[in-house]
């Protein structure tokens, strides 16, 4: 699926983009503390960012991709929550947006948790 490989690549661009603007224009702005926060961000979105790649691929792959294209659904909303929520906690200094987070947290677990039924379902 087209969607998945733009979606996974623009992703992955603004995460290397994110990441270096973390490294050298807030490093003397914010915290250590919330410097570790923006890194936990960027790490999270660059490894779902190559996982809408991979899902992209496995759509190509698998007779019935339907719970993959969910799984990268998943993924993509757990991004926007947990990573984003991250970004905007740092930049903006609220705390209160860090309770968005795990809502990205479990959007990433069950996006996963598709992807292993999807495995499985293939593998019959």
């Amino acid at each position: 699926m087209k969607t998945f490989l733009l979606l996974g690549s623009l992703s992955a661009f603004l995460g290397v983009a994110l990441g270096a603007f973390g490294a050298h224009g807030l490093k003397d702005r914010i915290s250590p503390e919330m410097l570790t926060v923006w890194q936990t961000a960027v790490q999270y979105h660059l490894v779902h960012a190559l996982a809408l790649v991979l899902i992209a691929i496995l759509c190509q792959l698998l007779p019935e991709p339907s719970m993959v294209r969910i799984a990268g659904w998943l993924l993509l909303a757990g991004t926007l929550l947990f990573s984003g929520s991250l970004y905007a906690m740092v930049l903006s200094g609220t705390r209160m947006l860090g309770a968005i987070t795990p809502f990205g947290g479990i959007a990433f677990l069950v996006g996963w948790l598709f992807l292993a039924i999807a495995a499985f379902r293939s593998s019959q």
